[in-house]
């Protein structure tokens, strides 16, 4: 949808993904995925500087390659999906740094609670797909500190570590297509 000079982009789910990474045993990382998530974009022309961000991800749509992971992650003890169904995140700024990077600051919402996050978005460009649809293309990466969103269940390891970090990365690859 064009009016005006604003330009609406809408994620395109096959060629985008959303991943997070997070220590186990503190000796190495688990990584996992979100396999259901949608977004939107909002921009003036095709200069995305202060542009405006949305998305939502089903929580239920968790995956990890781990069936019993995947059920506790989806159980009260994380992001109890039964009764909190998805996670929103809604950008409150969208700086262009410089031509290739953004800082993306948000609002993420997980399990009823809201904080501020901060992101760190590569730009990839525009370009024409063979069906003619006009795509935008951005790398986002930045890390959370799980507890801040109430997702605080954990083991305590005999010499004294735990069993999963509160630290996690978030990693995503996004393409928009211009909506006309």
């Amino acid at each position: 949808m064009v009016a005006g000079n604003t330009i609406t982009w809408k994620l395109d789910p096959a060629h985008s993904e959303l991943t997070f990474r997070v220590k186990h045993l503190m000796i190495s990382h688990v990584k996992g995925e979100f396999q259901k998530f949608d977004g939107q974009l909002i921009s003036k022309g095709e200069d995305f500087n202060k542009a405006k961000i949305k998305a939502t991800v089903d929580s239920r749509s968790i995956y990890t390659n781990n069936p019993e992971r995947d059920e506790h992650l989806k159980s009260m003890d994380f992001f109890d999906a039964n009764l909190y169904r998805t996670l929103k995140f809604k950008g409150t700024s969208f700086e262009k740094l410089d031509e290739e990077n953004y800082k993306l600051t948000g609002l993420l919402k997980i399990k009823g609670t809201t904080k501020e996050v901060v992101l760190e978005v590569d730009y990839g460009g525009i370009m024409t797909d063979p069906a003619g649809q006009v795509k935008a293309g951005f790398s986002v990466s930045g890390k959370i500190n799980r507890k801040d969103w109430g997702l605080k269940w954990n083991a305590v390891l005999g010499n004294g570590g735990v069993l999963v970090s509160d630290e996690v990365r978030i990693n995503g690859e996004f393409q928009f297509i211009k909506q006309a």
